[in-house]
C-alpha cells in the first residue's frame, strides 16, 4: 500500500492580466482558507522581486496575515532568500511570527536571489555581497543566533535576538539541485525540493539528502518535501488549454517579458514559433498537466520514486477559478481530511 503523505501548497500570488495586487492578495487569502478547510498541511509563500506578475515580495507579511485568517494549517516561507537579508533580521522576524502563532509557522530558506542581478544588487547594496558565495556561512550564523551558539570570542555572542524567549520555527532548506540537499543533510535540517524548477534532479537530490543526513536536535530524522507544479483541467481538452498558459508564461519568463500573467484567452490565441517551442523544450522548469486523476497519478508516482515524506503542490495558473480547481481537485484525489490544530507529521523532525 502506498504511503499516506501530507499535502501542502506553495502560493506564488500571481497577478493576472487585467487584475491588480489587491485582488490577487485577496484571492490568496481565500485560497488559503479553502486549503485549510480541505485538509492541506502547510501553505507557503515565496519571495520574488522586480516581477510585476507576482504580488508577494515579503513572505513574512503574507504569513502573518494569512495565519490570522486560517485556523489549522502551518503557514510559512517557501522561502526567504537568505542572501538578500541579514541573518539576524530573519531570526527576529520569524521568532516574532512564531510568538504570534505558536506551532504554526515554517521558515524555508533559499540560496537564489529570487530576482535578476540588478535587483539583487539593489537588495544587498554592495558589490561584495553580490559576489560572495557564503550561503553556508549565512545559514550557520542564523542558526547560531537562534541557538546562542557563537564561540566565546565571537562579537555576535553579545547579541540577543528578540523576542528573547521564543526560538525559530522549523527551518527548511529549499533547493532545485544537489547543493542544498547535501547542505540540508549535513546540518540536519528539513529539505524541500523544487521539482517545478528542475524535475529531472528531484529523485537524485532527495535520495542524496536521505543517504547523507546527519541527525540534529531540530530534526532527529530526515524529512523531505517534494514541490510540483500542476495544471488541473476538468477534462483533458481543458488541461491542454491550461498547459498553453504555462508555456506562454514560461516563455515570457525566459525572455524577460513576464509582466502580468497571461490569461487563458491570450494563451489559446498565441501561436508559438518553432524557435520558441525549442526554447521551451530545453527549459528545466516543469509542470504536470491533465485532468485530476492523471495529475494525481503522476505526482504520486514522482513522490514514490523520490521517497518524499510530503507533497507540496503549486500552480503557475493565474486565474482564480483554475487555482481553486487545483486545490479542491487535488484534495479529493489525495483524500485529504482536516487534522487537529497543531498536529504535524514532521513534529518529531522539527
Amino acid at each position: 500500500m502506498p504511503p499516506v503523505r501530507p499535502v501542502s501548497f506553495l502560493d506564488l500570488a500571481p497577478v493576472v492580466a487585467g487584475s491588480n495586487t489587491h485582488e490577487s492578495l485577496r484571492r490568496s487569502v481565500e485560497l488559503a482558507q479553502l486549503a485549510d478547510r480541505l485538509g492541506y498541511h502547510r501553505y507557503w509563500f515565496a519571495e520574488h522581486h522586480n516581477t510585476a506578475g507576482l504580488a508577494s515580495g515579503s513572505p513574512e507579511i503574507m504569513i502573518a496575515h494569512v495565519a490570522d485568517h486560517t485556523e489549522r494549517m502551518k503557514i510559512g516561507a517557501g522561502g526567504v532568500m537568505l542572501p538578500n537579508h541579514a541573518p539576524l533580521r530573519v531570526v527576529e522576524a520569524f521568532r516574532l511570527l512564531e510568538a504570534l502563532h505558536p506551532g504554526r509557522i515554517d521558515l524555508g530558506l533559499g540560496r537564489a536571489p529570487g530576482t535578476d542581478t540588478l535587483t539583487a544588487f539593489a537588495m544587498r547594496r554592495s558589490r561584495e555581497a553580490m559576489s560572495a558565495d557564503d550561503y553556508p556561512d549565512q545559514l550557520a550564523e542564523l542558526l547560531a543566533f537562534d541557538d546562542a551558539a557563537f564561540p566565546v570570542d565571537h562579537p555576535f555572542r553579545a547579541i540577543t535576538p528578540v523576542p528573547a524567549d521564543v526560538n525559530l520555527p522549523p527551518v527548511w532548506l529549499l533547493g532545485s539541485s544537489g547543493f542544498s540537499s547535501v547542505l540540508a543533510a549535513e546540518v540536519g535540517l528539513g529539505f524541500a525540493f523544487a521539482a517545478h524548477i528542475n524535475r529531472a534532479a528531484a529523485v537524485p537530490a532527495l535520495r542524496a539528502y536521505r543517504e547523507r543526513f546527519i541527525p540534529s536536535a531540530r530534526y532527529p530524522e530526515p524529512y523531505a518535501i517534494l514541490t510540483v507544479s500542476v495544471a488541473v483541467g476538468e477534462t483533458a481538452e481543458q488541461a491542454a488549454e491550461l498547459a498553453k498558459v504555462n508555456d506562454l508564461l514560461l516563455l515570457r519568463l525566459r525572455t524577460g517579458k513576464l509582466g502580468q500573467y497571461p490569461t487563458r484567452e491570450e494563451a489559446v490565441a498565441y501561436r508559438f514559433t518553432p524557435d520558441e517551442r525549442a526554447l521551451l523544450a530545453a527549459l528545466p522548469l516543469n509542470y504536470i498537466a491533465g485532468d485530476a486523476a492523471a495529475v494525481h497519478r503522476q505526482v504520486a508516482a514522482l513522490a514514490d520514486e523520490s521517497g518524499a515524506d510530503e507533497i507540496m503542490l503549486t500552480t503557475m495558473l493565474p486565474e482564480p477559478d483554475d487555482r481553486t480547481r487545483v486545490v479542491a481537485a487535488m484534495a479529493r484525489e489525495f483524500d485529504l481530511g482536516p487534522t487537529p490544530a497543531g498536529s504535524d507529521p514532521a513534529a518529531a523532525a522539527g
